[in-house]
């Protein structure tokens, strides 16, 4: 906070959301202001929608008296959209304040197809999925959109992304709220933009391991690409070129759709695996295929997998001792017993046991929802962090 008697209605409300202090009396302790301005802050809360009355809590007096009437985020005053884009698939949703998916749609969405075709059928999907959910359109706050490339955060553009053709600089965030507004009349509303690897990695933290300071996922689909997250934020680099782990050389003549030779995504990833199937006249074209196929134990599948695993395992080894995680979790078509087994033959071999003495390796727990969560709740910190909530509850009149 930037000093105790100064604390603005946004500092309360992440005092309440976090948990840290959740009465009118914590809040005074914790920031130093009088009761009064308290609850002038709270009242600015509460006629914005915000905050609710929650059941009375303990009483923390010895003497007794009535229990403390708790504050919580109220959840029910907005909903987010989210999309998670693949090179030939994408889901979306619209999802409460606290990531409960309301309603969902999957289908066929090229990203070859260019940002413009992509974009606008994005917005007739969240059209689609408020009137199936009874919501209005003047109910969204924002929209999540993960993307398969690395991406700038401060301007919501891909920089140079090698499965995204004709996406280079493109204006993502522009278009997809125009889309929004042409399918649904509503107004504009905030679009954030972010890599997959990133948002699924956020995802899974934040509802899975919210007490893991260091994680780190890995996603092995058509691609490979990695998210961190360190206490508790996307960690993204400079750039937003952190985690493109796919492009690592590992001495191989395979060329990349990067244009390079030898990346591990020319070798490793899901459309590597279903190249070298189709070689051998197994129908495979996509890391989706590869996932049917192993699901469905296709012996040749689950070889290539597993020595997939070990390739993948071997550069992990090196990301494990840079990074000290508590969890690695693999995500994405691949992540099935064959690969797993693969990348934990390699990673135990080659890293410092100190690097994985307290090291849990796992799979994903949200699945193919991980990238929609992790959008969603991506919009949600921004538009409720202190600085971006007082700014939104002044330009409400509140």
């Amino acid at each position: 906070m930037t000093g105790r008697s100064q604390a603005s209605a946004g500092e309360l409300l992440e005092l309440v959301r976090s948990g840290r202090a959740t009465t009118r009396g914590a809040l005074q302790q914790a920031t130093g202001l009088s009761r009064a301005t308290v609850g002038q802050r709270l009242d600015r809360l509460f006629r914005a929608g915000w905050l609710r009355e929650g059941a009375g809590g303990p009483v923390d007096s010895p003497l007794g008296g009535r229990p403390s009437i708790t504050l919580e985020f109220d959840d029910e005053h907005a909903v987010v959209l989210a999309a998670d884009l693949d090179t030939r698939h994408a889901r979306a949703a619209v999802l409460t304040l606290t990531g409960e998916i309301l309603a969902e749609h999957s289908g066929t969405l090229v990203i070859e197809d260019g940002p413009d075709a992509v974009l606008g059928e994005l917005g007739r999907w969240f059209a689609e999925l408020l009137e199936k959910a009874g919501l209005r359109a003047q109910s969204v706050c924002g929209i999540g959109l993960a993307v398969p490339g690395p991406v700038d955060s401060e301007t919501g553009r891909v920089v140079q992304p090698p499965m995204m053709p004709g996406w280079d600089g493109y204006d993502i965030r522009g278009r997809l709220a125009r889309s929004f507004t042409e399918h649904t009349g509503a107004g504009p509303v905030p679009v954030l933009v972010d890599n997959d690897a990133n948002l699924m990695a956020y995802g899974e933290q934040r509802t899975g391991h919210p007490h893991c300071s260091a994680f780190v996922l890995v996603k092995v689909s058509t691609g490979i690409g990695a998210g961190v997250v360190v206490d508790g934020s996307i960690y993204r680099g400079i750039d937003g070129g952190a985690g493109d782990i796919g492009h690592i050389r590992v001495g191989a003549e395979a060329l990349c759709r990067c244009g390079s030779y030898g990346c591990l995504a020319a070798v490793a990833s899901g459309g590597a695996v279903a190249r070298r199937l189709a070689e051998g006249g197994v129908s495979a074209a996509s890391g989706s295929d590869v996932r049917d196929l192993l699901a469905a134990g296709h012996p040749e599948a689950v070889g290539l997998a597993r020595e997939a695993g070990r390739q993948v395992g071997d550069v992990l080894a090196t990301v494990v001792t840079l990074l000290n995680p508590g969890v690695l979790m693999i995500a994405g078509d691949l992540a099935g017993t064959a690969f797993l087994t693969g990348v934990r033959e390699l990673l135990y071999q080659r890293a410092l046991p100190r690097s994985t003495a307290h090291l849990d390796v796992v799979t994903s727990r949200l699945g193919e929802r991980a990238g929609l969560v992790g959008a969603g709740a991506l919009v949600v910190e921004y538009l409720y962090a202190p600085e971006r909530a007082e700014e939104r509850l002044l330009a409400m009149g509140v």
